[in-house]
């Protein structure tokens, strides 16, 4: 039998047993790995798309999720791009072109969320980006908001309103410049037209009739106070924005009327500013003061080409053909609003809060349309168009109840849900946005819009406007003189009133009145510096520009009463407030030009004070108020002793500046009869005793009490005296001792001006004589304005007395000795230097006398080296050798005793100094000698 072989399976099974390790698989994995770090550096950089945000979505990807079709895409895309520019600024500007164009196109989108999101964006750039970088684009931005103001939809309106309030608040500029399209807006967003309206309509409704929109979330009259709230701003913007001509003021100022027409006034410009600057520069003909029809030339036009019709509301018709539409929807809002708070109010002149606002803002628009013309007599007629066609509809709707006062309602407790809704409403309606309006601001406004219709000068006939003017006079009185407080906005306001009234009645009972009333005011106590500024100010001006001009207002008592007061103002107020000085300085200065008898009076009686060396107005006030004072001294009318005693020391007292000082001593020159002007003998300001008085006692800087208590001063600070130093000298501080040298110029140029030279030396003579020669104490600054004043003013044929030549030889001996034992200023001792050689070499005998008082064995040793030094200097001096060589032989004495004195078996070095500049000298004037004798 043969054997079987074993057939091989293709799928053998391995048999497994218990315990043994199960083997591997033929096809298992091995999963051991190795693993190590790859650094790829250039992958990892930044794609260079820019910043991101918190989403890792750049600028570009934000801007096309802006294009989205959902609306919660494109809120996210919103809120993405302000956290995107909010992190990187420089992207504002980077972008700023595509930007405002996405943002815009937003304000007519149909879900609130994201024009909300988009107002909030534009809120975020417009603070980043200046206006003149906007101007570019703002074209773009203003038709996407008309667009948004003339939509159909009343929430998208209700957005454009807060666009426009952004618009307002950071560009008013570029957003005045096209006011023809956006009045047009605002017209339709509370009307629309009538059918079959015309222009020449003359029943006084107008073209527009007021419309009622029911989906709106706030009552109509809500919604129309908050557009009126929005078209003051905007016409605001407009009225501030607009360049003025002719002094007509843009703001509600004092003085609105008060311009004159016809100044130059020069103006500086810059024209780097001008590049982005939208306001024109006129450029006059001739140098005229008015312009010709044929200058028209600006930098650059007002409105860009293609804009449209008049963007400018610059000509009275433009306005009234705009007032001859809005005003008649104004009256019919107010009467709507009158007839529904009629069956809640038992009396009329009581507003709820809401009509009080609606009031407001009407009458704020009113008066902002006068204002929108620059020209003043183009102002003029609009006031007479607006007189002549509603002057009987104001009286009527507005005059009736005047004053108004404001109605209290109840406060509920318990509020309902139907009432919290109501008041959210308003709030997103914007009827509470203009605040609380205070019946006194409104009653103001209302006296500010009528007096303007008022007629002026020869118009105005006694009693015509007596019905309406009569409560608005009572209401302006009783608020300026009850006592109370006034805000400066209402003072303002007040005071604008009470100029208009004063300058078109003409009447000197009505000027009185109201000037009584506007003096309580201004009497009142702890008054806020606004408010006392504003009250000052309408004074001021209304003296300055309307006295000469108005009769009435210069016979006024009240307005003399406080022009006599303003002297004792100024010296109570001291240096608290150097600019509501400034304006008082700047009233008396012109009334005292006016020659006002009043306050000259209390000029004259104050000037001690105002004047005083320590405490005064001209001392502690700036330099301009200081210099106002100066100016003011030339109309005083009399210059008393005791007046000219305190302007002597405030120019020695070293508190005003040099120029100041000079300036006050000339103008005290030309008022005396010697200087040479023509004046009457029976007024003479000054005296010509007087006047020689105050100008003795400005060249010697101290007065007689203070050199009388300064010859018991200590022995500090002085040079005692001594055999080469006559006097005690007392030693001045250098700032005392260069200002005085200063004053003492101006003083010897009006003593020279003087007519005799000869009497007027022998005057101050007597006077040095009189009050100097006696002193052993002596100020160096005395010492060295008189060394100074007395060679200028010394006559030829006139011989100095001995007493002035022995007190002006112990002067100089006294300075030179102190120049040589202090150290000094370079200024000071230069100056001192020149006084004492030019009294040496003019003054006859003086040099004599000087060395004829030195005695050699009367001084000690430690004083022989100064004689030598003062002997050296005047040996070395070019304008002495000729006097030095004169007194030779006295001089040679002097060398001899030194000599003799000096002992010591060597010579000192300053005796030889001495000794080569004494032969240097002689010799010289040998030589000189010798060749005047030859030619």
């Amino acid at each position: 039998m043969t054997k079987k072989r074993k057939r091989q399976d293709d799928f053998h099974k391995v048999k497994l047993k218990v315990g043994k390790k199960k083997p591997k698989a033929e096809n298992a994995t091995n999963i051991n790995f190795k693993s190590k770090s790859i650094h790829l550096p250039e992958q990892l950089k930044h794609d260079g798309s820019g910043p991101t945000t918190h989403r890792q979505l750049s600028i570009k990807d934000l801007l096309s999720q802006l294009h989205h079709y959902n609306s919660n895409v494109k809120q996210g895309a919103l809120v993405g791009l302000r956290e995107l520019l909010s992190a990187n600024p420089s992207l504002v500007e980077q972008h700023a072109s595509v930007v405002l164009t996405e943002v815009a196109a937003l304000f007519t989108d149909k879900d609130a969320a994201v024009r909300a999101a988009a107002v909030r964006v534009l809120r975020f750039v417009a603070q980043c980006i200046p206006a003149e970088r906007v101007a570019p684009f703002f074209p773009l931005l203003s038709a996407h908001l008309t667009c948004a103001m003339t939509h159909i939809s009343a929430g998208i309106q209700e957005d454009a309103l807060r666009v426009l309030d952004v618009l307002l608040e950071h560009y008013p500029a570029l957003l005045s410049q096209r006011p023809t399209v956006l009045l047009t807006n605002f017209l339709e967003l509370i009307s629309q037209r009538r059918l079959g309206g015309t222009k020449g309509d003359r029943t006084g409704k107008g073209n527009y009739a007021l419309s009622i929109t029911t989906s709106r979330s706030v009552t109509a009259q809500q919604w129309r106070l908050t557009v009126l709230l929005r078209l003051g701003h905007f016409l605001q913007a407009v009225v501030e924005e607009r360049p003025t001509e002719d002094g007509v003021s843009c703001g509600g100022g004092i003085g609105i009327w008060s311009g004159e027409k016809g100044v130059v006034t020069p103006v500086e410009v810059s024209w780097e500013e001008q590049i982005f600057s939208k306001g024109g520069i006129r450029v006059f003909e001739n140098s005229g003061a008015k312009p010709t029809p044929h200058s028209t030339y600006r930098l650059r036009p007002d409105s860009e080409p293609g804009a449209g019709l008049s963007e400018g509301l610059c000509s009275a018709e433009t306005v009234q053909g705009f007032a001859g539409t809005l005003v008649p929807l104004l009256l019919e809002m107010w009467v709507e609003a009158m007839g529904g708070d009629r069956a809640q109010a038992d009396s009329g002149h009581l507003l709820t809060e809401e009509a009080m606002a609606l009031m407001f803002q009407i009458l704020t628009i009113l008066q902002l349309l006068r204002r929108l013309v620059p020209q003043r007599d183009q102002q003029d007629m609009l006031d007479a168009w607006f007189r002549n066609s509603y002057l009987s509809d104001f009286k009527q709707h507005f005059m009736k109840n005047f004053p108004y006062s404001q109605l209290e309602v109840p406060v509920v407790r318990h509020k309902k849900k139907t009432d919290m809704k109501r008041g959210r409403q308003q709030v997103v309606g914007g009827a509470v946005a203009g605040g609380n309006v205070e019946p006194l601001a409104l009653n103001v406004m209302l006296c500010q819009v009528m007096v303007t219709l008022s007629l002026r000068g020869r118009d105005h006939v006694a009693g015509q406007d007596a019905d309406w003017l009569g409560p608005i006079r009572a209401f302006v009185t009783d608020a300026l003189s009850n006592g109370g407080k006034l805000s400066s906005k209402h003072l303002a306001a007040l005071l604008e009133v009470v100029w208009r009234m004063i300058v078109t009645q003409r009447s000197r009972a009505v000027t009185e009145e109201l000037l009584q009333a506007v003096y309580i005011q201004y009497q009142q106590k702890n008054l806020g510096l606004t408010v006392r500024t504003l009250l000052l100010h309408f004074f001021s001006q209304l003296y300055i520009q309307e006295h000469q001009k108005q009769p009435h207002i210069a016979r006024s008592r009240i307005l003399a009463r406080w022009l006599a007061s303003l002297p004792v103002q100024l010296v109570q107020l001291g240096s608290r407030n150097p600019q509501l000085s400034g304006q008082l300085l700047q009233t008396v200065q012109s009334a005292a030009a006016w020659g006002h008898k009043d306050l000259l009076f209390s000029l004259q009686t104050h000037a001690c004070s105002l004047y005083d060396p320590h405490e005064g107005s001209v001392v502690v006030l700036p330099v301009e108020q200081q210099q106002q004072l100066v100016h003011i001294l030339y109309f005083l009318p009399a210059f008393p002793t005791d007046v000219l005693a305190c302007l002597s020391q405030v120019c020695n007292a070293g508190r005003v500046s040099t120029s100041l000082a000079a300036m006050l001593i000339r103008t005290v020159h030309l008022r005396s009869p010697l200087s040479g002007w023509s004046s009457s003998s029976q007024d003479v300001p000054v005296r010509d005793v007087d006047y020689l008085s105050f100008l003795f006692s400005t060249l010697t800087g101290f007065s007689s009490e203070s050199l009388r208590v300064l010859q018991q001063a200590d022995e500090e600070g002085l040079l005692a005296s001594s055999a080469l130093s006559p006097l005690s000298v007392f030693t001045t501080p250098l700032e005392q001792f260069t200002h005085h040298w200063d004053v003492v110029e101006e003083v010897c140029h009006c003593l020279e001006t003087l007519g005799s030279r000869t009497q007027c030396f022998e005057i101050l003579q007597n006077a040095i004589a009189k009050n100097l020669c006696g002193l052993v104490v002596v100020p160096d600054c005395v010492c060295a304005a008189v060394l100074r004043c007395v060679p200028r003013l010394l006559d030829v044929n006139f011989l100095p007395s001995d007493t002035l030549l022995h007190f002006l030889s112990d002067c100089c001996l006294s300075m030179l000795s102190l120049l040589l034992q202090l150290e000094q200023s370079a200024r000071k001792r230069d100056a001192v230097w020149e006084a004492c050689f030019a009294a040496l070499s003019t003054v006859p005998r003086l040099l004599r006398l000087v060395l004829q008082s030195l005695r050699v064995c009367e001084l000690s040793e430690s004083e022989l080296p100064l004689l030598a030094q003062i002997l050296s200097l005047l040996l070395q001096h070019t304008q002495l050798r000729n006097h030095m060589a004169a007194n030779s032989a006295l001089l040679q004495t002097i060398i001899q005793d030194l000599t003799r004195f000096s002992g010591g078996e060597t010579r000192e070095q300053w005796l030889t100094d001495l000794l080569y500049c004494y032969s240097v000298t002689m010799s010289t004037h040998r030589a000189n000698m010798a060749t005047r004798d030859i030619y």
